[in-house]
């Protein structure tokens, strides 16, 4: 990632941010955004999963104001960080480990008040997406429900040495003062959410049918309920219509 990047990354991590606030860096690389961050006056944590590129992180006097931790992002104790209060996230994340990333920091229950990321276009698409498109799945619901999403910009391939085969897009998730839709059961709204699109070529009474192991008439009931269609998919539906159908299931 090129310096210009970096620090419209770093500026965006701490834009509504109180003075020196708490940022968690994830996947520090070779420090361009850490020592972005610090010039904005965050207090960093920078997490590393590579040994040689902790240790010359470490070994680099500009970034001693830094905390370089050596950890693997998917297996970092995030609910110990966010002990020490109001946090915020940033970083460079590959394809590999965005999503299941960001679906644990947005579902924290002391997450990042926001989440300032680069990740590849298509991802962003997902995070973004709407009801009615290709794009639209489980994800852009999960990180809806908690979060604001607003794309930055785009960076094409020669932003980065050596250059990648895709292009990657800076977003920004905010955290609503309140979540999006209030279900009277989260963890079962989650599980509908995730059933409806475990089948997309089915319909949504069969893709939840199977997904949730209930029987397929339950089902009905439950959408029928909801003044929704058994026979619309799980694409069609908005936050509002998963919540009504995940209230109609934990009523039944």
């Amino acid at each position: 990632m090129d310096s210009g990047a970096a620090h419209r990354i770093a500026r965006l991590s701490v834009i509504d941010a109180p003075e020196h606030p708490l940022v968690l860096e994830i996947g520090a690389g070779t420090g361009v955004l850490t020592q972005a961050l610090l010039d904005e006056g965050a207090a960093v944590t920078a997490i590393e999963i590579d040994t040689q590129l902790v240790d010359i992180l470490r070994s680099r006097e500009e970034l001693h104001g830094a905390d370089i931790v050596h950890a693997d992002a998917m297996q970092f104790d995030y609910d110990a960080y966010a002990e020490n209060g109001r946090w915020y996230a940033a970083g460079n994340l590959p394809y590999n480990v965005a999503t299941p990333l960001m679906i644990q920091l947005v579902e924290m229950e002391r997450g990042p008040d926001a989440v300032t990321v680069m990740i590849q276009k298509d991802v962003a698409d997902r995070l973004a997406a709407k009801p009615g498109t290709a794009a639209y799945g489980s994800l852009s619901i999960a990180v809806q429900y908690a979060m604001r999403v607003e794309r930055a910009f785009t960076l094409g391939p020669r932003a980065f040495y050596p250059p990648p085969n895709v292009d990657s897009t800076v977003v920004r998730l905010v955290r609503r003062t309140e979540p999006a839709v209030q279900p009277r059961n989260l963890a079962l709204f989650r599980k509908v959410v995730r059933a409806a699109f475990a089948y997309r070529r089915k319909t949504l009474a069969n893709s939840l049918a199977l997904a949730l192991g209930i029987e397929r008439a339950r089902i009905a009931e439950a959408i029928a309920a909801s003044s929704l269609s058994t026979e619309s998919r799980g694409e069609q539906l908005d936050l509002n219509d998963f919540c009504r159908l995940a209230d109609s299931l934990a009523g039944e």
